[in-house]
């Protein structure tokens, strides 16, 4: 997500009456200096009535079956408000990706190109 969130502030004093009502913005600051950046290209999400568990790994094997179990190296559990706000910035994301550089294709097998066979 983006380093600095839009927040209308809650304490900004009421317009007086006859003026445009006009909410005050305030940013979020970020601090990412501490955050750990890691890859995926698995996710497994499960969850409770009150959470949302977001597992993350690296399949070794994209291809078929994994042959070997995927290791999850990072766990996200959130609430659903909280999911619900991440999946409309990602659906955000990914639509701005694809007006830019076309629709992205989620199967595998679909992405990938044949070799042309070799003549003797």
């Amino acid at each position: 997500m983006a380093d600095e969130v839009k927040k209308t502030d809650p304490a900004a004093a009421p317009p007086a009456k006859g003026e445009p009502q006009q909410q005050q913005q305030q940013r979020v600051q970020v601090d990412d200096s501490t955050a750990m950046c890691c890859y995926a290209n698995f996710c497994r999400v499960t969850g409770t009535p009150e959470e949302l568990i977001i597992d993350f790994g690296l399949n070794s094997q994209p291809f078929g079956v994994p042959t070997e179990p995927v290791k999850v190296t990072e766990r996200i559990v959130t609430n659903y408000f909280t999911a619900k706000r991440l999946l409309h910035a990602l659906h955000l994301s990914v639509q701005r990706h694809e007006q830019a550089f076309g629709p992205l294709e989620v199967d595998v097998n679909k992405r990938v190109v044949a070799k042309p066979q070799q003549q003797a």
